[in-house]
């Protein structure tokens, strides 16, 4: 059996479109029919006519996916893939933070659960996140969960950031240490180095560019340098390989891998097309008020 014939074959029939997330594996990726953040796939299947929207990605992406689609069936490949960094927050951890700060707006990273996106103010990319955060009028500003992207919007924003919880983290980024960006530069001189965000904030200052998947992208397109490594999830390699064949990119450390990304294959692909498994649902009342979040921020951005 040729597996991506078959894909090929399902989402015709079906009227489906499969979404992959730029930490995804090369096979995945070229599968697809978009690879982007997990913002960017959401909105982006939103322009499309298809009827099913296959998720290839972690839980919290294809939760946000089915809130802005929610007359579509969304599936996801593989339940059991999961952001580590998404479970380090609960909405008991956010009602307490409230409760010490009353007067701080809750600003929560799009790497949430939905119930936790539900309680929030203001939802945010890691691109977006910088933008948001400078234009509230609060000095104090309540950020959950990822505490490295928190230090970088205070670095930049230079308002006082309270992270939620104060050691959330994930464990792919905290990989990329201040000594892999120095090895990695003495083996190559030349090269630019471009970070994710979620990477320790020593890190974040060895580096030439900081910012999510997408950033990551525009950034190369608009800079001559031929050489670049990249200290985020190894999958966006993939990505930035593909989208720039006349530049090299390299790893800062190679084996910079998500669990719960990579438990999406093109067979988990197939057979949640061929049975139909396994479908997201969203409470609606979570769904309402996650829009809501997402409106009054695309309001504030001017979106």
């Amino acid at each position: 059996m040729d597996i991506r014939k078959e894909i090929q074959s399902l989402k015709k029939k079906l009227n489906a479109v499969i979404l992959a997330h730029n930490y995804q594996s090369y096979e995945v990726q070229s599968i697809a029919d978009f690879v982007g953040d997990s913002l960017e796939l959401s909105l982006e299947s939103r322009k499309t006519d298809a009827e099913i929207i296959v998720f290839a990605g972690v839980k919290f992406m294809a939760e946000q996916a089915k809130v802005l689609n929610p007359n579509k069936k969304v599936l996801i490949p593989t339940p059991s893939a999961v952001c580590s960094l998404a479970n380090m927050v609960t909405v008991k951890m956010l009602e307490e933070y409230r409760r010490r700060y009353p007067d701080a707006p809750l600003v929560v990273y799009v790497n949430s659960p939905i119930e936790v996106k539900a309680s929030a103010d203001y939802i945010v990319t890691s691109a977006s996140a910088v933008s948001v955060i400078s234009k509230l009028d609060s000095d104090t500003i309540l950020f959950a969960p990822d505490a490295n992207l928190a230090h970088y919007v205070a670095e930049v924003t230079k308002k006082k950031i309270v992270p939620i919880p104060p050691t959330g983290h994930c464990y792919v980024h905290l990989l990329i240490t201040p000594y892999d960006i120095l090895e990695a530069k003495k083996k190559y001189p030349n090269g630019v180095v471009i970070v994710h965000p979620e990477v320790p904030s020593e890190s974040q200052k060895l580096a030439d560019y900081v910012g999510g998947t997408s950033g990551m992208v525009r950034f190369v397109a608009k800079t001559d340098a031929k050489v670049f490594l990249v200290g985020t999830e190894t999958g966006m390699l993939n990505r930035l390989r593909r989208d720039f064949p006349d530049k090299e990119f390299y790893p800062i450390v190679s084996k910079a891998d998500c669990i719960g990304m990579k438990k999406i294959t093109l067979e988990s692909i197939y057979l949640s097309l061929k049975n139909m498994v396994y479908e997201v649902s969203v409470r609606e009342e979570y769904a309402k008020r996650v829009r809501e979040a997402l409106e009054r921020t695309f309001k504030l951005l001017g979106v």
